[in-house]
């Protein structure tokens, strides 16, 4: 019965579309619509070349993200998360479905947007 509870009020996206040139949006199953400029994933993107397993340290630094990076192709790992397949040839990202709740750029959950990182490359 706990693992039937848990399955009926797990957070999981209804629907997706593109808002805006780079900015992806994400309608969850409480109501939620997300708001997701692809620059920002690309950036916290959550796999092991990206992030120290160990420290948690982000080896990937904001600035060497391509201004104009794509997101390319998006498959479904199981009911529980997404990958990404990015212009930069990245591809290796699983990005859970909680982690992007919390990497939601809307008004309600970000009211304070952070300062855009310049980047070293154009694409």
């Amino acid at each position: 019965m706990r693992d039937e509870n848990m399955a009926a009020t797990a957070l999981e996206p209804r629907d997706m579309e593109w808002l805006d040139k780079g900015v992806l949006g994400i309608q969850w199953s409480d109501g939620h619509k997300g708001v997701y400029p692809v620059r920002y994933l690309r950036q916290h993107c959550p796999c092991a070349a990206c992030v120290d397993e160990w420290t948690g340290e982000r080896r990937l630094k904001a600035e060497d993200v391509p201004v104009l990076i794509m997101l390319q192709d998006i498959e479904s790992v199981g009911r529980y998360a997404f990958q990404f397949k990015w212009s930069d040839g990245h591809d290796t990202g699983i990005y859970s479905y909680s982690l992007l709740r919390r990497l939601c750029q809307c008004d309600v959950c970000q009211p304070v947007k952070p300062v855009e990182p310049k980047s070293r490359r154009l694409m």
